[in-house]
């Protein structure tokens, strides 16, 4: 059986050739440890403990239930013991500070998608690891470029890890006897050409024009402008969703809508949106809110949210292109100018 490179000695590598890091290292390495930990609880389900009971709400609204607390709690324990300087968390309503002399901030979701554990749909943790700007709390409202590092893990039939790491994504999988990573995907490029995309349609009826006239077009299918079948996905899983493009191609999309609480987008740009877009770009691909490369935006307030569309760069540009054919004030608008154009005109 071929032998494959361990999550540490990989880390030891990357450290070894650029020294500053070796902080970077230390912190993938206890994310990675927390995750073992983590999955093993996901696995064990209500036989360990974990109900899937409400246990009120967080900072930004969204229920909390018992699994979330819990991962937070392991995932805060874990990066305290590494040169952290702060972390913000999902379950945060502040950043939690913790050494003025540390040279990184992480921003994490501990557990994404916590209520698809009810059906055994796949979840995660998401994560981005930036080194400490001017001072320790602005260092969280820089631009997603400022990322030295990113990824996510993916708590599902096999429990993988996806790093953004050195300019490369690399993906790993949880050897459940050694209780370690192993590399089983080095520089992972998303397909170009891959017609396929994933987004909720049973929010059609909100979806601002730009969005309805793209997936209109994948609807056509070989009957449209794109002359071929699209196939559609959608798990309700943003982590499910980004390694199933990494792995096959295509697009995800969620936008902003007319809905109460959407109009600005529904996922956290310092936690979601940041560190999925950088592992996009590094695999090749892309990450917009339709109008703004994501990883050029900055965050005015920690739990600030906003739409994602990402994957194939191909994909990524046709939507931003039915965007740009269209002004703002139109965006909400089923007007029948907008409403005959699209992306081949």
């Amino acid at each position: 059986m071929e032998e494959r490179m361990t999550l540490r000695s990989h880390l030891d590598r990357s450290a070894s050739q650029t020294p500053p890091g070796s902080a970077t290292a230390a912190v993938i390495a206890a994310i990675a440890t927390a995750a073992i930990d983590l999955s093993a609880i996901i696995a064990d389900g209500p036989l360990g403990g974990i109900t899937g009971a409400n246990r009120g709400v967080n900072p930004d609204g969204d229920q909390q239930k018992d699994i979330d607390l819990a991962a937070d709690a392991m995932m805060r324990r874990a990066l305290r013991a590494c040169p952290v300087a702060a972390i913000l968390s999902e379950e945060l309503a502040v950043p939690e500070l913790l050494s003025a002399k540390a040279p990184l901030c992480v921003a994490i979701d501990p557990l994404d998608g916590s209520a698809n554990l009810a059906n055994n749909i796949s979840v995660g943790t998401i994560f981005s690891i930036r080194p400490v700007g001017n001072d320790i709390l602005s260092t969280f409202f820089e631009p997603g470029t400022a990322q030295c590092a990113a990824g996510f893990v993916v708590y599902g039939p096999q429990t993988m890890l996806v790093l953004a790491l050195d300019g490369s994504v690399d993906i790993f999988i949880l050897d459940r006897q050694k209780l370690e990573f192993l590399l089983i995907k080095q520089g992972v490029r998303i397909a170009s050409d891959t017609p396929e995309f994933a987004i909720n349609a049973s929010n059609r009826r909100y979806w601002y024009s730009p969005v309805r006239a793209y997936i209109d077009e994948c609807l056509a299918g070989a009957d449209g402008n794109h002359g071929v079948d699209f196939n559609m996905r959608w798990t309700g899983s943003l982590v499910a969703e980004s390694l199933r493009i990494l792995v096959r191609g295509g697009v995800f999309l969620y936008p902003a809508d007319a809905r109460p609480g959407y109009r600005e987008g529904r996922l956290r740009l310092l936690y979601e949106a940041h560190p999925m877009a950088l592992v996009m770009e590094w695999a090749g691909g892309a990450a917009t809110t339709g109008r703004r490369r994501i990883l050029e935006l900055s965050t005015k307030s920690p739990h600030q949210r906003v739409p994602l569309i990402m994957g194939s760069a191909r994909a990524v540009r046709d939507v931003v292109a039915i965007h740009e054919g269209i002004e703002p004030m139109f965006d909400d608008s089923n007007a029948p100018l907008f409403a005959r154009r699209g992306l081949f005109l």
